[in-house]
This record gives structure tokens, sequence and C-alpha cells, in this order.
């Protein structure tokens, strides 16, 4: 394998793993449990996803490309331009990360902000999607 040709193996088995355990577990969304607990018409600020919560999907699969990212190319700081290149809406500024494992720290965080996960089922995907990355690197050689 020569350069980012991990990407089909990291990501679809990050998201095979995920997508097991979500159903094995079956576990309520932070809304569902609000709204049938404690506050009946509370909203999350992101529209929530209709499958179960557990482990987060963006954590799993982001851990799993930040384990073969960084083995590919090292601990590097980037800067993702992505909303600014392509003229999203709401414009954002650039984020600078030291580290595909920060960015990938942060966007685990984005799901307990958006009201979408608990904050342990972030913990849990980051590190299911580190171990499926690992996998990947032990069984597959990749050329730099």
């Amino acid at each position: 394998m020569i350069g980012p040709q991990w990407s089909p193996y990291a990501v679809a088995d990050a998201f095979m793993s995920c997508w097991q355990t979500k159903y094995t577990y079956n576990v309520l969304r932070p809304v569902t449990y609000i709204q049938a607990v404690i506050e009946t018409d509370r909203l999350p600020l992101l529209v929530t996803p209709p499958f179960p919560e557990y482990p987060s999907g963006h954590a799993t699969q982001s851990g799993a490309v930040a384990t073969v990212l960084t083995d590919l190319f090292g601990v590097k700081a980037f800067t993702d331009t992505t909303h600014s290149d392509h003229g999203l809406t709401l414009p954002q500024t650039p984020r600078t990360f030291r580290s595909f494992d920060e960015a990938t720290t942060e966007a685990a965080r984005s799901r307990l902000y958006g009201g979408i996960h608990y904050a342990s089922r972030n913990t849990n995907g980051l590190a299911q999607g580190w171990c499926i990355g690992q996998v990947i690197l032990d069984r597959i050689t990749f050329k730099h």
C-alpha cells in the first residue's frame, strides 16, 4: 500500500465496529432520557440521529483515522481550512491543531456539546477507534 489508501480500511472497520456496538447495547440518546425523565419539551442543539447513542460514530472513526494518519505522517501540526476554502456558511476561521489526535479529540467533544452523546461515549468511541487503527497498522504494511 502506498499513501492514503488506508482510508477504506480504517474508516470501514471503525464504522462496522461502531454500529455493531450501537445495536449490541442500544443506549438511549441524551435527549430521549432528558425528555422522558427531566424536561419533556427539551430540545438539543443539533438534530438527534435516530439510532442508538453508544458509542460515538464520529469519535470511533476519527480515532481510527488519526491513528493511521499519525503512523503515515508522524505527529504533525496542521490547519483545517475546510470552512473557509469552500465558502460554507456560517463562515468559520481556520482551525489549527498540534496533531491528528488533538483534532480527533475536539471532533468527539463537539458531539457532547451538541447534545448528541454523553461524555463517556465519546471517550469510549475514541478508544475503540484508536484500537481499530492499531489493528489496521498491525495487519497492513504501508510504504512511506
